[in-house]
């Protein structure tokens, strides 16, 4: 099953700073033995709610709202997305994503990973080639 990893973002993230660069190595050792191992499907990191749009539908009328956003702490900052056995492994990797955090950035760092399975990811266009090919020529191979 997919696993959407959301990163909620900080007041560091919001203002632009660039993320702490041992974090950043110990994030990317941990997203590439994710990789390897075909966990890991996609992952990036949002530039600030500053550069980010809203739109909203109310009572049958849509409106456009330019960033920045207030509530730092309901803004995602980030996001990973896994291919994983059951929803205990994503609360492992999540575990050990933000451990890597705290370890890095120390006691004052606060920080949240929301958890969300995804309903089932579309076909890849290889597959839906595939499928295409397999349905075409039925009954004409061997």
């Amino acid at each position: 099953m997919r696993y959407m990893m959301l990163v909620k973002a900080t007041k560091d993230s919001e203002a632009g700073l660039p993320p702490n660069p041992a974090l950043m190595a110990a994030v990317d050792k941990l997203a590439q033995e994710a990789s390897q191992r075909g966990q890991m499907v996609d992952a990036g990191g949002l530039l600030p709610s500053s550069q980010a749009t809203r739109i909203r539908v109310a009572k049958g009328k849509t409106s456009v709202l330019d960033g920045p956003f207030a509530e730092t702490k309901e803004l995602v900052g980030g996001y990973a997305v896994f291919e994983l056995k059951s929803k205990e492994e994503a609360v492992e990797m999540g575990t050990r994503f933000m451990q890597l955090h705290a370890d890095v950035l120390g006691p004052s760092y606060e920080g949240e990973l929301e958890i969300r399975p995804m309903f089932g990811a579309p076909p890849t266009t290889s597959s839906m080639v595939k499928a295409e090919l397999l349905n075409r020529f039925k009954g004409k191979i061997g």
